[in-house]
């Protein structure tokens, strides 16, 4: 049985691809259509699971929407009679939802010449977070939390999940969102963009938390300890919204109201020069979100007893509060999916289906996922044919190109050149399904250099300095670096660094000794975990810099666009499968 799951018309919009319950395939659209958070439907993200799946669109079985227009619709009738909307925007909406979610419209579109015969399920967009999260843990049971901008008319849904059934028991409806609240002030700190809110959580250690009595004015404890939006700062309930999911760039308008700038002062202009009030904001923008967080989780934890915790949703990207909750709530276990936000929806919608109508071999949990390998990859052939068409061109660009048969030379070789310095284009194996680079579709840097964020952005990044890399660390010496000693395969925690191992890595240190981690397994990536292996040997330190391969674009997918990216930077080195890519005339950063 062939399930497709899909998160479409909206951001980050992807598709991914089950068989008999199995994932073999997933997959973002921005990945083929080099457009970041790339929204409408993923036309070609299918395309891609089909074809690594060896199927045709006939053969699917089962094709799973992570929404339904049906849920919690009394609520938005009721909802939406108490605004008095005309008569005209109500079809005009209608209409535009019918549209959008005619499945069959889209896939005979995208696909004239393979008839789709199979049947679809619109899965609740909470519930397709709760199963992406809990589905592939390691949990038998579990409490089940999504915290998001807003699905299916709620931001924010919890329950329990047992074996393979969830119950979703309560959830927290439009206009109230945690999400929200993040999205409008991450706008008001002048980061418009889709999917900026992570430049928040960069910033807010630059700052004092001097705006929480402000912050306590724009969220307000219920007393049932959830939340509510003081909506006299915010325009998404009462005024028409500019969002655009269609296709292409997904983009929001302006979500925050006047009264919030009377609040807070006005709001940064997008050039603006970020100050110390910025800082301070966004400082408290992300404790005023943990603080609700931790009351909501410590709720939860009380009413239901249960030590393990699956995670997902938009603000399940929010790693920093994700790293505090085994400190600030009573919970033992926390699971978050490589895909937490809405791109992990199509998985959700997938497994739920799975666990509908697969039959008796559904009742069982699918095997855990302990990787995010779920993305294309390239053969050794296809490698060599793309290099030698390329011979010219690298010999104008002064690169030598040599080839290992032993792939643990190659990673010796690497390993010194990181140790020197150097920056390194790393892409091996299957590409990561989330927005994580895991180090399948990574730069790799010497963590010990204390000038190496500067160095990556002068050379490749070119994004804002306070913005923080990330730590891949070799799992068995987690405990000795950082204050934790969990597995994090999916780089959606932060963690403090052991205080006297802060300045032994600063590169990969935040400003208030920090890390986003990256556990590497043996096991789970054999090439990452030797490349670390041998950066060890010769530094002493089991962990490199790991940023993402690309250069304000998506990460890249294929070897064509990994070869572009070096080549149009001033990358030292690219590893691509057992071919090392190296300028002549490298600098080594020493």
């Amino acid at each position: 049985m062939y399930i497709l799951g899909l998160n479409a018309f909206h951001g980050d919009s992807s598709a991914c691809l089950l068989k008999n319950g199995v994932l073999i395939a997933a997959a973002e659209e921005e990945r083929f259509s080099r457009v970041k958070h790339c929204a409408g439907f993923p036309v070609e993200a299918i395309r891609w699971c089909l074809n690594e799946g060896k199927i045709d669109l006939k053969d699917v079985e089962h094709l799973s929407l992570n929404q339904d227009w049906k849920a919690n619709f009394i609520r938005k009738i009721f909802y939406t009679i108490s605004k008095r909307p005309s008569f005209k925007l109500l079809i005009e909406k209608f209409r535009n939802k019918q549209e959008r979610l005619n499945l069959n419209y889209h896939l005979s579109k995208a696909f004239p010449d393979n008839e789709f015969k199979g049947s679809i399920h619109q899965v609740e967009h909470h519930i397709c977070h709760l199963s992406s999260a809990f589905h592939v843990s390691p949990f038998n049971k579990a409490v089940v939390l999504s915290v998001d901008g807003f699905g299916d008319f709620a931001s924010t849904a919890w329950g329990v999940a047992n074996g393979t059934k969830i119950d979703l028991e309560e959830r927290i409806y439009f206009p109230h969102s945690l999400g929200n609240f993040y999205q409008a002030l991450t706008q008001f700190l002048g980061f418009y963009k889709y999917g900026d809110e992570y430049k928040v959580m960069g910033l807010a250690p630059y700052g004092e938390p001097a705006y929480m009595d402000e912050m306590r004015k724009i969220v307000l404890k219920k007393s049932d300890n959830t939340f509510k939006l003081n909506l006299n700062y915010f325009r998404h309930h009462r005024e028409k919204i500019d969002y655009q999911w269609d296709s292409g760039s997904p983009h929001v308008g302006i979500l925050f109201s006047k009264e919030l700038e009377k609040l807070l002062g006005p709001a940064r202009s997008k050039n603006e020069e970020i100050t110390q009030r910025h800082k301070n904001i966004a400082h408290s923008v992300q404790a005023i979100y943990e603080e609700f967080f931790f009351i909501l989780l410590n709720k939860l934890h009380l009413k239901y007893n249960l030590e393990n915790l699956a995670l997902a949703g938009g603000c399940g990207m929010n790693s920093v509060a994700n790293g505090k909750i085994l400190l600030k709530t009573p919970f033992k276990k926390v699971y978050v999916q490589a895909a937490a936000g809405d791109a992990g929806g199509a998985l959700g919608a997938a497994l739920m289906t799975w666990h509908k109508v697969g039959g008796k071999n559904a009742k069982k949990k699918v095997t855990p996922h302990t990787h995010a390998y779920w993305g294309p990859s390239f053969s050794n052939d296809y490698i060599n044919d793309l290099i030698k068409s390329k011979n010219s061109r690298l010999e104008k660009e002064n690169c030598l190109v040599t080839h290992f048969s032993e792939f643990s030379e190659l990673a010796k070789i690497v390993a010194l050149a990181v140790s020197k310095g150097m920056v390194i284009g790393w892409f091996q194996g299957r590409m990561e399904w989330g927005p994580r680079a895991l180090g399948n579709r990574s730069i790799i840097c010497d963590p010990r250099r204390a000038n190496m964020k500067d160095i990556l952005n002068l050379k490749i990044k070119r994004r804002e300095s306070f913005r923080p890399f990330a730590p891949s660390v070799l799992e068995e010496f987690v405990s000795e670096w950082f204050e934790q000693s969990d597995d994090v395969p999916f780089m959606m925690q932060v963690y403090q660094v052991l205080k006297d191992k802060r300045s032994k890595i600063p590169a990969v240190t935040h400003v208030d000794g920090s890390g986003r981690l990256q556990t590497v397994q043996k096991k789970t990536n054999p090439r990452y975990h030797s490349l670390i292996n041998e950066f060890k040997k010769i530094t002493g330190i089991p962990i490199v810099l790991n940023t993402s391969f690309n250069e304000n674009e998506p990460i890249v997918c294929q070897p064509d666009e990994a070869l572009e990216t070096f080549l149009r930077t001033k990358m030292d080195i690219l590893v691509i499968g057992n071919w090392k890519i190296e300028r002549k005339n490298s600098e080594i950063n020493d």
